[in-house]
Formats: C-alpha cells, sequence, structure tokens
C-alpha cells in the first residue's frame, strides 16, 4: 500500500474536465462561492486566443491566471507548470487548486504534467470531476471522434455530473446512464441542474474538520440537498488498519460520492492519517502527530438521499478494526 507521508505540505487541486457545453464554469463558479473558507487559486483554460471562461468566472481576483490559445493537454503544457508554480508562490497560501480544462482536452495529459518534478512535492491530485451535458451528449453522431473524446473524459473521472437533467427529461437520462453502466465498472454518477452539487461532495480538504462535513451543517445556504443527499458518520477509539480500511473504501457502493475523516491507525498510531475519498479516489496520507488530541477515527460519508446503508457501512468499518488493536496503545 502507498501511504503518503505529507504532514499538510502539499497543496490539493482538482481538475474539472468535460466537453464544451456541459457546465464546467458554472460548477467552478459555485464551489468558488461556497462556504468552504478556502483561499482558492483557479486556472482557466479555453482553447483559442481569447479565454471567454476567464470572463466568466466570479469569487476570485488575483488568484486567477487565464491559460488561452491552446490546451492544456499538449501545446501549453509548459504554460501550465508555470501558472500552477505561480499560484503556489503568491504572498497569501494557497491551500486549495481549482483547474478548468479546455471542453476539447484529453485528461491524459494533465495527468502528465503534474507528474512533473517541480511540481510533485508540491501539489497532490485530489480528484477529477467530469461534467456532462445529459441532453446532448449524443449530439453529433456523425463525428464520432467527439464521442471517444466524451468516453475518455469520463474514463479519467472520479465522480461524473450529469448536468441538466431536468432539460434532458427521465427517458434520455436513464438511456445516458445505461450507456454509462455499459462502459465503466463503479462510476460514481450525480445527476444535478445547473450544476447544484455541495462542495463537500467534490473538494477534499486537506485536514478533516467535522463542523465542515456534514451537510446539516452548513449556514446560510439557500439550497435545501437534503431530500438530494444524505450524510452518514462514524467514530471508534479503536485503531484502524489502513490497508483493510482502502479496501473497504474501494469498494464502496455507487451511492456513496464522497468520504473523509481522521484515522487513528496501527501503522502509525503516534500519527493522524487523513482519509480522501473522491468518487473512484483513494488517498490515505500520515500528517502530525497526535499529541495532546484523544486518538480517535471519525469519519463522514456523504452520499444519495437514502443510497447510504448505515449498518452495512459501520460493520465493514468495523471490519478494519485490527486485531492487534491492544499492542499499538
Amino acid at each position: 500500500m502507498e501511504l503518503i507521508d505529507d504532514k499538510g505540505k502539499t497543496v490539493p487541486i482538482t481538475i474539472l474536465t468535460g466537453f464544451l457545453g456541459a457546465g464546467k464554469t458554472t460548477l467552478l463558479n459555485r464551489l468558488l462561492t461556497g462556504s468552504h473558507g478556502l483561499r482558492v487559486g483557479v486556472l482557466v483554460n479555453d482553447f483559442g486566443s481569447i479565454n471567454i471562461d476567464a470572463e466568466l468566472i466570479v469569487g476570485v481576483d488575483a488568484n486567477m491566471i487565464s491559460l488561452a490559445n491552446g490546451c492544456v493537454c499538449c501545446q501549453i503544457r509548459d504554460d501550465l507548470v508555470e501558472s500552477v508554480d505561480a499560484l503556489l508562490s503568491r504572498p497569501e497560501a494557497i491551500e486549495y487548486i481549482l483547474l478548468e480544462a479546455s471542453g476539447v482536452a484529453d485528461p491524459a495529459g494533465i495527468f502528465v504534467t503534474f507528474n512533473d518534478p517541480n511540481l510533485r512535492d508540491r501539489i497532490r491530485l485530489d480528484s477529477v470531476i467530469c461534467v456532462i451535458d445529459a441532453d446532448q451528449v449524443f449530439a453529433h453522431p456523425e463525428y464520432p471522434p467527439l464521442m471517444d473524446l466524451k468516453l475518455h473524459q469520463v474514463g479519467f473521472a472520479d465522480m461524473l455530473i450529469l448536468n441538466k437533467v431536468g432539460l434532458a427529461g427521465r427517458v434520455k437520462v436513464e438511456k445516458v446512464r445505461a450507456w454509462l453502466d455499459d462502459r465503466f465498472n463503479r462510476l460514481r454518477v450525480v445527476e444535478t441542474d445547473y450544476c447544484d452539487v455541495p462542495y463537500e461532495i467534490l473538494l477534499g480538504v486537506g485536514r478533516f474538520d467535522a463542523t465542515r462535513a456534514g451537510l446539516s451543517s452548513r449556514s446560510g445556504h439557500q439550497h435545501d440537498h437534503s431530500k438530494v443527499f444524505s450524510t452518514w458518520s462514524y467514530e471508534t477509539d479503536q485503531p484502524l488498519a489502513l490497508e483493510a480500511l482502502r479496501e473497504t473504501m474501494r469498494k464502496l457502493p455507487g451511492t456513496v460520492y464522497r468520504a473523509k475523516g481522521v484515522v487513528y491507525c496501527t501503522d502509525a498510531p503516534h500519527r493522524r492519517a487523513v482519509l480522501q475519498v473522491v468518487g473512484r479516489r483513494v488517498d490515505i496520507s500520515l500528517q502530525e502527530e497526535w499529541g495532546e488530541r484523544a486518538r480517535r477515527t471519525q469519519i463522514v460519508a456523504i452520499g444519495a438521499a437514502g443510497g447510504i446503508d448505515a449498518s452495512l457501512l459501520e460493520k465493514t468499518l468495523d471490519s478494519c478494526v485490527s486485531v492487534t488493536a491492544g499492542s499499538t496503545r
């Protein structure tokens, strides 16, 4: 098992992908105006000499860098590396980076960029979110390369935001979901209109904060997500085996979109482990020592309304409690 020794040094980055017009900029604006309290740096890429998307972004000023006249997956890859470096070098430390990729970007090329030696020790890929237009996904069947690109974008994503479902209608949405299920295994799909998705599902902030994690704790939010999303929490003072926990998180049902928490583990009992699960991506990193704080695991899961089997999840996580727990205290 690869265990990241991070101690909060790296800045998480979320990549927003999806074909032209799917709703990426709408989603980006929702993330920027969410009440998460993070200092966010934004990179916006448009395929053309004028970056129209950058003009549509709200809520940021000096912490946004526009990348135009090329695509971050190929022509302007060096510019992307320089732009990330510029964000990280700002006087006020950036806590999170959002990259809106061009609608024609191939995520594979972006992955290569973030393996650059100048960036590996400074950022970590938190998630790849793909937005797809439920109403227009099958447009232009006469041009197969377009459909191949859309499939490639979905295939590299940890989670899919199926947008404009109201416009598409139930029949078309079910057709789109059947098309996806036929090609991908265990894909997390969130259905929405206007990309109205809670930021807690999409952003994995480095250190777990129980007051931030639950949807019910949000104040001043104008939408009631309780009919669409549900939350569940787990706590134990018994240490968990991280390999067992990782395997458990990989097998979460598709109706569980997000999980995060701090973990008291047998692998490094004196240090806090941080769990981040976004869609199909599972990351566990070792951070600072517990110090005077009580050693205790706290995990929150967010999923579809009615899509979280609390008793099954509790039983599954209990199975991760190490049989050698008594020897770690």
